[in-house]
């Protein structure tokens, strides 16, 4: 099969930008507005309100998530003339951190199995209405920490591919320079309270740097003469 770069580019831009939708859209105007930290009845309560929303979210995430792995897979494909070698390693680490962060939006699922109508789930009856709460609670803060260590593997591929494309001349240097510094960012989630404390900045910065990117890959492509030389290289 004939590869066709520039094609390759723009579907990979096309799937970054759904990526980028959907999570900022599931995270900031669903999660971050029904769950309150720290207070877990304040959470119940947005969560029974809006369960509609609430399960739309989950929803979005794993459209975010199936997004997450074409984006990966596709860079392999677009950055593997470079050097096939470590874009399957940045591709490894990538689809690690796929598959961590997805499962653990299983537990952001968790609070509409443990606060339903109690009516109708006999076997909560033996936790109090607070218990049930609570352990909600634990759940969401078990998934946010599951999307931790994900980052912190995606910062890894991160690092890598933008090391390949500063190597590659059918991309820009300095977009591979930004690629790799937002990945540096994203892999001090591997100490979970340094990249905590670093996020705002961190989430800043790589959403500055996703944009510029997939507007590149959208509107420019590649340089397919250059492309087609290194992969016959």
């Amino acid at each position: 099969m004939v590869e066709r770069p520039k094609t390759l580019a723009r579907a990979t831009g096309l799937f970054y930008l759904a990526l980028l939708a959907t999570g900022v859209f599931a995270q900031g105007f669903v999660a971050d507005k029904l769950i309150v930290r720290g207070d877990a009845a304040a959470t119940t309560a947005n969560i029974l309100t809006n369960r509609g929303l609430y399960q739309s979210a989950f929803t979005i995430y794993m459209v975010e998530m199936a997004c997450q792995i074409a984006v990966t897979v596709l860079f392999y494909r677009l950055l593997r003339p470079v050097g096939r070698s470590a874009a399957l390693l940045a591709m490894a680490w990538g689809l690690t951190g796929c598959v961590i962060k997805t499962a653990g939006r299983v537990l952001f699922l968790a609070p509409l199995f443990l606060l339903p109508d109690r009516a109708s789930t006999q076997y909560l009856h033996v936790f109090s209405a607070e218990q049930l709460q609570a352990m909600s609670l634990v759940f969401l803060s078990v998934n946010d920490r599951a999307a931790g260590m994900g980052l912190a593997f995606f910062g890894f591929c991160d690092t890598l591919n933008g090391w390949l494309i500063v190597k590659s001349t059918f991309l820009p240097r300095w977009l591979g320079v930004i690629t790799l510094i937002g990945g540096l960012g994203w892999m001090t989630f591997a100490y979970p309270p340094l990249g905590s404390r670093l996020f705002l900045p961190l989430a800043l910065y790589g959403l500055a740097g996703s944009l510029v990117m997939i507007g590149w890959l959208l509107v420019k492509g590649v340089d397919e003469e250059r492309w087609k030389a290194v992969q016959a290289s």
